[in-house]
């Protein structure tokens, strides 16, 4: 039956909406200070894994934010979510540009990770799925190919103010960007009509949230510490070889534009051969791809190669978002992605801040990248110990079995 939300033109506008927060933010948040690593080391003399702890700490906001706003989300409109997180970041970004100490620096990206990127991440893809229950991986395949662009886009356009304002002035411009933009969007954003959101819970997850999101939570964690290595360090890795900021910043862009295609075929795929499945196939493609990253040493090698794996790893976020989605119950979806979420974002904390720490000690990315491919193996054993529950070793869902003869299902 046509849902009232399936029917509605809004809610293209509010992918579209979803993916320009997504750009900007995200952007901002997971990887965009891999432009800044070695102007902080220049101007303020400290040390890469200082500055990676910045990363960090933002990503630990991110995790604190998603288990918190995860579960207010269910409760408060995704329009007041939105404005108080593109708020959030733009301020924090003005206020980095001022701060004189390692510490301020620290707290302020937490907040902006807490208030920003963990109250607007989980909420905002959990909207885009209630307007579309008939096709959630496409639509959320789009609006994550939002954050693709932002992740490219932010590096690049960051390399580019910072050479002509310096670090100080780039925060300063990003701030006022992400405040002049995101502000009017935010005012848009409305939550999908209750016929959308009753459409997605018509079918019960193939188990039960007890046993999906523990499991989740743990393949996500070594997930991201895998995604995490190219995404912080692809950047002052190339550097390394005396390839200017803005190439480098070129190779990051090329990327993860490459990336957006990604996102929306994975998103397609997820519709097609299951998210689960989906998953599998891009985290073995980004694991293969973190270790040769280390085998480069031209700016063209490393250019044709990112391009390649741009499109290969980026249906990793996507094929995540529609599994967790497709294993939770949609009247508590938003608080349990928000606590998987939490585990993506100590993951990606964990992995830019070992390959900085790693680097300190050895001078080079070479074991940092390895640790990082271990960890895509050990989510990729997690994926396919979930696909096999999910569907049972005859290929069906044992607990949707039951649910069709009438038997409980838990």
């Amino acid at each position: 039956m046509t849902t009232v939300a399936a029917e509605s033109p809004s809610r293209w506008l509010v992918v579209g909406s979803a993916a320009l927060m997504l750009a900007l933010v995200m952007g901002t948040l997971v990887n965009g200070l891999t432009a800044f690593f070695i102007p902080m080391q220049t101007a303020e003399g400290w040390a890469r894994s200082d500055v990676a702890a910045i990363n960090s700490l933002g990503l630990l906001g991110l995790a604190v934010g998603s288990v918190v706003m995860g579960f207010a989300s269910d409760r408060i409109g995704i329009r007041a979510i939105c404005l108080i997180a593109v708020t959030a970041v733009g301020t924090c970004l003005l206020l980095t540009a001022q701060a004189q100490t390692l510490w301020q620096v620290y707290l302020i990206f937490f907040l902006a990770g807490a208030l920003g990127g963990g109250t607007l991440f989980a909420p905002l893809f959990a909207t885009v799925g209630n307007w579309f229950p008939g096709m959630a991986g496409l639509a959320i395949g789009i609006a994550a190919a939002g954050q693709a662009v932002g992740q490219g886009g932010v590096p690049f356009l960051s390399a580019v103010l910072i050479e002509r304002l310096g670090w100080r002035g780039a925060m300063t411009t990003l701030g006022i960007i992400i405040l002049a933009v995101l502000i009017p969007l935010a005012a848009f954003m409305r939550d999908a009509p209750a016929a959308g959101v009753a459409g997605n819970a018509a079918q019960p997850p193939p188990i039960t949230a007890s046993v999906a999101v523990p499991l989740l939570s743990a393949a996500v964690f070594f997930c991201c510490a895998c995604m995490a290595l190219p995404l912080m360090h692809l950047m002052p890795l190339i550097q390394g070889f005396c390839i200017a900021a803005t190439e480098a910043g070129g190779v990051m862009l090329a990327m993860l534009l490459s990336a957006i295609l990604g996102r929306i075929a994975y998103g397609k795929l997820c519709d097609m051969i299951g998210p689960i499945r989906s998953w599998a196939v891009a985290s073995f493609l980004q694991t293969a791809g973190v270790v040769a990253f280390t085998q480069f040493t031209s700016l063209r090698g490393f250019l044709i190669f990112a391009v390649l794996y741009g499109f290969a790893y980026a249906g990793v976020m996507t094929s995540l978002l529609v599994s967790a989605r497709a294993l939770t119950p949609a009247q508590s979806r938003g608080g349990f992605m928000g606590i998987i979420l939490a585990f993506a974002w100590l993951g990606h904390a964990f992995g830019g801040y070992q390959g900085a720490a790693v680097f300190d000690l050895t001078g080079s990315y070479a074991n940092g990248f390895l640790i990082g491919a271990a960890a895509g193996a050990l989510n990729l054993a997690l994926v396919g110990l979930l696909l096999l529950l999910a569907q049972g070793p005859d290929g069906t869902s044992p607990r949707l079995a039951k649910a069709r003869q009438g038997q409980p299902a838990e």
